[in-house]
């Protein structure tokens, strides 16, 4: 359900940005004239020198800092200042992203700003060339940043979180799998609430 509302807002507000600026992208192509010059108001596209490996990893990097950036700022153990100004630091860390790594793809990072751009775009007369520029692009925000995301998830709970995590728990946190056996495993969650409890007690 989450995904789906995610889908419809990225679609409902291309919409609504289309509807606003359609006479200025008249003037900018040509009435009736819709190519990726504008298009880029709606979807990534990736620079013309940049090969297909280039664009996948771009956005792999992109998309890991960021979720890596996101788990470090939410994590239960870090400093009380953090959780206070959380909002600032993700903008912060978004900014930060696209000033280093968002010039060559435009750094989508999330198919839910990519894809339903994408799809409203097509329907709104910019054509095929939605999915075929830049080698088929299309399809790499879509697979990069899910791939980015779970390496980072991955690697940030392996190397750097130091609380209750499926990999140190027996079976990596898989016991309610009919295949398995041992005690039940209480979530991340619900461990961090018990040692904060018991420290204010």
């Amino acid at each position: 359900m989450y995904f789906i509302a995610q889908m419809l807002g990225g679609f409902t507000g291309s919409a609504l940005v289309y509807a606003n600026y359609r006479s200025a992208i008249d003037a900018f192509e040509g009435v009736n004239v819709r190519t990726h010059r504008s298009a880029v108001i709606f979807s990534t596209y990736p620079a013309d020198f940049m090969t297909k490996t280039g664009q996948f990893f771009s956005e792999f990097i992109a998309t890991a800092v960021l979720v890596m950036g996101i788990f470090a700022i939410f994590n239960p153990r870090s400093p009380k200042t953090i959780h206070d100004m959380a909002p600032l630091w993700l903008w912060l860390l978004i900014m930060s992203i696209g000033a280093a790594l968002g010039w060559e793809t435009g750094y989508a990072m999330n198919m839910a700003r990519d894809f339903a751009p994408r799809c409203f775009s097509y329907f709104a007369g910019y054509g095929n060339e939605v999915w075929t520029y830049g080698n088929y692009y299309s399809w790499v925000p879509v697979v990069a940043p899910l791939c980015g995301s779970l390496t980072a998830g991955i690697i940030y709970d392996c190397l750097i979180f130091d609380g209750p995590s499926p990999v140190n728990e027996p079976w990596m946190g898989m016991w309610p799998l009919p295949w398995l056996s041992g005690p039940k495993q209480k979530n991340r969650r619900g461990l961090v609430n018990e040692q904060e409890a018991t420290q204010i007690v």
